[in-house]
């Protein structure tokens, strides 16, 4: 029997690898596409993370979702920070959310508020994966457009609280391991997880529309 943990790593594979070979994340990492593409991604971000860590309150008590609230992953702050370097200080006047974009963050906000095994579900799919994959893409922003290593532009990428990146990530699937809910409510899960690459394909999508590469 396989463990939670590899359960949703596997069922979600497909939807993952979509996500991460999306046009425009291609065009991104590859170099095709200017600093205003990697800028409005990163916009996209914080009405994400917005979503994802406005009610962490309430979910650090809850005993399915307390265990996985950990301060050192939340990123809203970077990301403020970022989109301060990227777009000056008034950033936040001109912010404005892709459909794609408002989809994803009203559904994230709705699990944290209604059912916090699903929140977990967002919370996976988010948080492993910038500590993975996100480092790929730390690495390309600074070669592609001078971030300073670590710095201002990137610090979305940069887990300060987290040493050993791999340590913190077998921890976490333990939690999953261990989370207190029966096998229909994993299905569930496993599920939440699949759609939430769907919406982060969406949102790539969304992207890739409004940076198309001129054929």
């Amino acid at each position: 029997m396989d463990s939670f943990s590899t359960l949703i790593r596997t069922a979600s594979h497909e939807q993952h690898v979509e996500a991460e070979t999306s046009t425009f994340m291609s065009d991104l990492l590859g170099g095709r596409l200017g600093v205003d593409a990697y800028t409005r991604y990163t916009e996209q971000l914080w009405f994400v993370y917005a979503a994802l860590e406005s009610g962490t309150q309430a979910l650090a008590a809850d005993p399915v979702t307390g265990p996985f609230i950990r301060p050192e992953l939340f990123r809203l702050a970077a990301l403020e920070r970022d989109l301060t370097h990227l777009r000056g200080s008034d950033w936040r006047a001109t912010l404005t959310a892709l459909p794609a974009t408002e989809a994803y963050a009203a559904r994230v906000a709705e699990c944290a508020r209604t059912w916090p095994a699903g929140y977990i579900a967002h919370h996976y799919t988010r948080y492993l994966g910038d500590l993975s994959g996100g480092q790929i893409i730390r690495g390309r922003a600074e070669k592609t457009w001078g971030f300073e290593r670590k710095g201002d532009g990137v610090r979305f990428y940069v887990f300060e609280g987290i040493a050993n990146p791999a340590a913190f990530k077998r921890g976490y699937r333990e939690l999953l391991d261990a989370v207190p809910v029966d096998d229909l409510e994993k299905q569930r899960i496993v599920s939440e997880c699949k759609r939430a690459f769907t919406l982060n394909t969406d949102l790539f999508r969304a992207l890739g529309e409004e940076f198309p590469l001129s054929a």
